[in-house]
């Protein structure tokens, strides 16, 4: 089709289906970020804290600060440093940046002009004051802490890039060199051996662990794109319609409704691939018969949601699709119904156990075993997807209001090739819980019912 027909449809889908976007900035007010500052203070004690933020990209993509510096900020400027000195009770933002570089970067012109005030920070210094301000602490002799663990870039994790790197770097026979972090806490031993080195991340992590106010409400937007990226790939599903076209409708509504990218790279399972738990290819044509997984999220503002459906190709679910959908339906609702302030998640897959009995599912009770232990937990949830924290206690982790996760469940018959997966983004609250993800549609009823409506590829193709 042409681009003189193709455009003006989307230019109407933009504007009739889809709400005005919402700030994307995802920079909260300035107290939030010197609250969770404090925090680290109080923590660290007469300790200084050192945060090294992402440096300058060595290609032309566009800059993204690591999670972590961020998280404490809210500066989003290559080549910074945070220093938060718990002695004096004050943090130091140093940065090399002059106002063209910035302007041309997109970078706010007023945060190099007047970064204390921009930012709160009480004090900004120049990026290579650093090692004099180190020097000067010679007669406290404190304890430095600076994360050990790799910054994570958008949809990275920190624990799960720190291994790959391992393998492909650090233990690697012909290479041997040291994450850039760990680089870092070896030149600070060196330079100030006076000084003991201690890592900063579990400390970091801990408060990144539970969600303010402020983070859900950033967290419950994500949720609303990601739910309307999923409810428009289900309905422009259908036999002949290939997986990347399916995958491109995600990636459009969900940035057209102002995400800055993927939570990560969108999941479709069909036919085989069922047997491989994230699948990324997009290589099939879907057939009458097919069922699919689609497992996908935005991340919006710098915050991510985990949202999967589960859907037959045809729009209409056969007899086996439907009996173990709705397994996986019964103890995906026997853990939401149970989710709340004060329970661990040992407590939560008694519940989906018992609720397996009184439908009598009890034979499908091997499948979902590993997933009833942890109560239909599987990650934390936040500016990662598989989101970091300081400590968890496995299926004895007691929930508290502000922790955000996945709960997925799933149920694969490779042989017959069909997957289920129904996987929610669910806050921990005062009064209970949220679904974050609660507009994705659910039952078989449901599905089927969005399946008959007239999909974007459908309405291109028109």
């Amino acid at each position: 089709m042409g681009q003189t027909k193709v455009w003006p449809v989307l230019v109407t889908m933009a504007l009739v289906c889809l709400a005005p976007p919402a700030s994307t900035t995802g920079l909260f007010d300035t107290a939030e970020y010197a609250a969770r500052r404090a925090r680290v203070m109080e923590a660290i004690g007469d300790g200084v804290a050192i945060v090294p933020g992402a440096s300058t990209p060595e290609s032309d993509v566009a800059f993204r600060q690591g999670n972590d510096f961020f998280y404490l900020t809210g500066v989003d400027v290559p080549d910074a440093t945070l220093v938060i000195d718990g002695q004096r009770k004050e943090s130091i933002l140093f940065l090399t940046m002059d106002e063209k570089t910035a302007d041309g970067l997109g970078i706010p012109v007023a945060l190099v002009r007047s970064p204390a005030a921009y930012s709160g920070i009480e004090r900004a210094l120049p990026g290579d004051g650093l090692a004099g301000f180190l020097s000067g602490l010679y007669r406290r002799g404190p304890t430095l802490y600076t994360p050990f663990r790799p910054e994570e870039i958008g949809p990275e994790n920190s624990n799960e890039k720190f291994n790959a790197l391992q393998r492909s770097m650090t233990t690697h026979p012909w290479d041997g060199r040291l994450t850039r972090e760990l680089q870092f806490v070896t030149r600070l031993r060196e330079r100030f051996p006076q000084y003991e080195t201690r890592d900063l991340a579990p400390i970091v992590w801990n408060l990144r662990k539970y969600k303010s106010a402020a983070e859900l409400a950033l967290m419950r937007e994500s949720a609303r794109l990601g739910v309307e990226g999923h409810r428009a790939f289900i309905r422009s599903t259908q036999p002949g319609v290939a997986e990347r076209s399916l995958a491109a409708v995600f990636d459009f509504v969900t940035a057209l409704g102002g995400a800055r990218g993927l939570a990560y790279y969108t999941i479709i399972m069909s036919g085989k691939n069922h047997a491989y738990g994230h699948y990324h290819a997009y290589d099939r044509v879907l057939a009458d018969g097919d069922f699919l997984i689609l497992d996908a999220g935005p991340d919006y503002g710098n915050y991510h949601v985990d949202i999967s459906t589960s859907f037959p190709a045809s729009g209409r679910f056969s007899p086996r699709q439907r009996e173990l959908y709705e397994a996986a339906l019964v103890i995906r609702n026997a853990a939401i119904d149970t989710y709340r302030p004060g329970i661990t998640l040992r407590q939560v897959g008694q519940k989906m156990e018992e609720a397996l009995k009184a439908n009598k599912l009890e034979r499908f009770a091997a499948d979902f075993a590993s997933i009833i232990r942890y109560g239909g937990y599987n990650h934390s949830i936040g500016m990662a997807t598989h989101d970091v924290m300081g400590t968890f206690a496995g299926p004895d982790e007691v929930l508290q209001p502000g922790f955000v996760f996945a709960c997925d469940i799933q149920i694969y018959r490779v042989d017959e090739e069909i997957g289920v997966r129904i996987e929610d983004t669910v806050a921990i609250t005062a009064a209970g819980r949220e679904v974050l993800s609660g507009g994705a549609p659910r039952t078989v009823a449901d599905i089927e019912a969005l399946m008959r409506e007239e999909g974007i590829l459908q309405k291109i193709r028109r």
